[in-house]
């Protein structure tokens, strides 16, 4: 990782990074001083493989030259960009170069390839040690410059790099130990982004849970010493002198379960490990919050609700077998407290189209482990069944590399979500369409005519390999899909 990655655009570098496809065709020039000579010569060696990221070097008396490999030209894209970026900057990593050098490549923008670039080495630069000790040794990470001779390059890189660092916001709230990341933590975290940022806050706990009749945080955060919350996050735009009426706002919806043991339908041998990450959706959603704030500066409102609780277990747990009335008047008998996230999230859906008058709603969750079987660690699954907020979420989603792959809803599958006993239960012991179960639950909880998207990121939220980008740990997927798509919708209204 480094300690920071930032643009100067008077540096000197006395490194260069050029890129060559697989055919050994230069992408893009070495700039000056360093020669075409040089590089040539570089192309044709062993090192240099038909890989994305391959990599050649050579010290020369002006300073290092780096050539990159792009792979296949037909296959070359922005995502291929960022890989290779990675693999370089995985190799700066360990050569402390301080200022070095960029070429935008032939076949992208410049401005989407310096986007893609600052994208990849900003999150590249996250230590996912956040707590480290006495025992801890090593070299102490280094500042890294990036300058280049194209403005339209220079200035992706900077949106990167900001898109980045609000990615990385979330992997660091991800990556928060459950003792100290409660939901009133992040209640704190959340009101400090908003204190630097211009942004309101407000924390809806205790009473006014019942009050506002929040009864899914209320029951799944009971058992706990740490209390539930919703948490409202609230960008407004300064209001153009011409409107005459509010706009309706985007709303992002975030599961932020900070812990979660299953309660009394205790998960089993080591299910428990790592599920301070069952707040990831929560964590995305305040990362996407930045970057709008920051970066994205939507010309409409955006709302974001974190449904914070901690699943825990006591004699004041909920149990298997209660029924429970939510605020647009459903009733759903539990049956399994581990289907948590979507009685958190029920309320948050309330919530939303009752005191918000969306414009859409999307939400984020680690909602099923179906989802992981049927997808792996390769695609999100979302459902949604609006064409234009569906085109809006998968446009963004070619243009960040966050993958996401539409999944079916059909009228079955809402019934099969159906009670003897009440309106719905809260999961199907069945298991039947797992990864829709969860879904067609939450469907019941949005007005009809509201356009919603429901994206499950159970499979994508953290990663165990050291790869590309990413090291072991929270990714912050949703972050840079969210703002993307905030940022296109952008387009459109101005």
């Amino acid at each position: 990782m480094f300690k920071s990655v930032r643009v100067n655009r008077r540096a000197r570098p006395k490194t260069a990074i050029v890129f060559a496809f697989a055919d050994r065709r230069v992408a893009s020039r070495p700039p000056k001083p360093f020669s075409p000579r040089a590089l040539a010569e570089m192309l044709n060696r062993p090192e240099f493989t038909e890989e994305v990221g391959a990599i050649a070097e050579k010290v020369l008396p002006i300073g290092r030259l780096i050539v990159v490999g792009l792979g296949e030209r037909k296959a070359f894209s922005p995502a291929t960009f960022r890989t290779a970026v990675a693999a370089v900057g995985r190799r700066l990593r360990t050569l402390a170069a301080g200022a070095i050098a960029l070429t935008p490549p032939d076949g992208l923008d410049p401005s989407e390839s310096g986007r893609a670039a600052g994208e990849s080495l900003g999150l590249l630069s996250w230590d996912p040690k956040l707590y480290k000790g006495s025992a801890t040794t090593g070299r102490a990470p280094y500042d890294l410059t990036l300058t280049s001779s194209n403005e339209k390059f220079l200035d992706g890189l900077e949106f990167g790099l900001t898109m980045a660092s609000s990615a990385n916001l979330a992997r660091s709230l991800g990556q928060t130990p459950p003792n100290i990341a409660t939901p009133m933590w992040m209640a704190e975290q959340a009101k400090q982004l908003c204190e630097e940022t211009n942004m309101t806050c407000r924390v809806i706990s205790g009473e006014e849970l019942a009050a506002e009749s929040l009864v899914g945080l209320a029951n799944v955060g009971r058992a706990s010493a740490n209390p539930p919350c919703l948490i409202r996050v609230e960008y407004r735009p300064p209001a153009p002198k011409a409107q005459k009426k509010p706009q309706k706002p985007v709303v992002l919806i975030g599961k932020t379960v900070t812990y979660d043991t299953g309660g009394l339908s205790l998960k089993v041998n080591n299910g428990m490990v790592g599920m301070k990450g069952d707040k990831d959706g929560g964590c995305a959603v305040l990362g996407a919050m930045r970057a709008v704030a920051e970066l994205i500066q939507p010309p409409f409102p955006v709302v974001a609700l974190l449904a914070a609780a901690e699943n825990s277990v006591s004699s004041d747990s909920f149990r298997p077998d209660d029924v429970l009335t939510f605020r647009n008047g459903v009733t759903v008998e539990v049956t399994n407290t581990d289907a948590e996230g979507r009685l958190v999230l029920a309320d948050a859906l309330c919530w939303a189209c009752d005191a918000e008058n969306p414009a859409c709603i999307i939400d984020l969750a680690t909602l099923t482990g179906g989802v992981v079987t049927a997808l792996g660690s390769t695609y999100a699954g979302y459902w949604c069944e609006d064409d234009s907020l569906r085109k809006d979420l998968e446009e963004a989603s070619q243009a960040t590399g966050e993958r996401i792959w539409r999944l079916p809803m059909h009228s079955e599958y809402r019934d099969m979500m159906r009670s003897p006993v009440a309106d719905l239960i809260n999961s199907n012991p069945n298991r039947h369409a797992h990864p829709i179960q969860g879904t067609a639950f939450l469907s019941y909880f949005v007005k009809t005519g509201i356009p919603w998207a429901h994206i499950d990121i159970a499979g994508v939220h953290k990663t165990t390999v050291d790869k590309g980008p990413y090291v072991p740990g929270p990714t912050g997927f949703g972050v840079r899909l969210l703002a993307e798509m905030l940022r296109r919708r952008s387009r459109g209204t101005k």
